[in-house]
């Protein structure tokens, strides 16, 4: 089975190559019919895998480093309440991307195991609340950026309703975390960028 190394592409990267997610993968992803704007889905399925399983790969890692909090025992009960349940939503998109690979003919890339997670996202260096924070954030921020990356390719509204919908629960995690963190409002807008 593939793992996200296979792949060695980076959140910037997705952001970069975004536009070259067909339809046919959020179609998926939606449950939207074959046809879009009166033309049929792409006719490259693998392409379509491929950015979908870079966008599982990122939920992977969203995942482990909501856990790696957990475990951290830094968190204070509320804000352990509130980091499990983004961890549950970035276990919803895994599921819906899975399911579109799978859709598609793909091999859902696996993930990392906790402790290769551990080492790339350095949770030796995590010695407080702010500092698990701060990286969850950050997380939050890039997956923001990548779902909302994909929206001006579509045709269909209906596709890019789902992209945004993905996006609007990343963009509540960043702005709650960034609230919790005392982190100013931007003086520039920076999502999507």
């Amino acid at each position: 089975m593939p793992t996200l190394a296979d792949n060695e592409i980076t959140r910037r990267q997705l952001l970069k190559t975004s536009g070259l997610l067909s339809l046919a993968g959020l179609a998926a992803l939606s449950g939207a019919g074959t046809l879009v704007a009166g033309q049929a889905l792409a006719a490259d399925p693998a392409a379509d895998v491929n950015i979908l399983n870079v966008a599982l790969g990122l939920e992977h890692e969203g995942i482990a480093a909501y856990q790696l909090g957990a475990e951290s025992k830094l968190l204070q009960p509320k804000i352990l309440k509130v980091a499990v349940k983004f961890q549950d939503d970035h276990k919803v998109h895994r599921d819906l991307l899975i399911d579109a690979i799978k859709k598609l003919g793909g091999a859902p890339v696996a993930a990392k195991t906790q402790a290769e997670y551990a080492t790339s996202l350095k949770a030796a260096s995590l010695k407080s609340q702010k500092d698990v924070l701060t990286l969850a954030a950050r997380l939050e921020l890039g997956a923001v950026n990548a779902y909302l990356g994909v929206i001006p390719s579509f045709a269909d509204r209906a596709l890019a309703k789902v992209s945004g919908r993905l996006a609007a629960d990343e963009t509540l995690h960043w702005t709650t975390l960034a609230s919790v963190l005392g982190m100013p409002l931007p003086k520039a807008m920076f999502f999507g960028a």
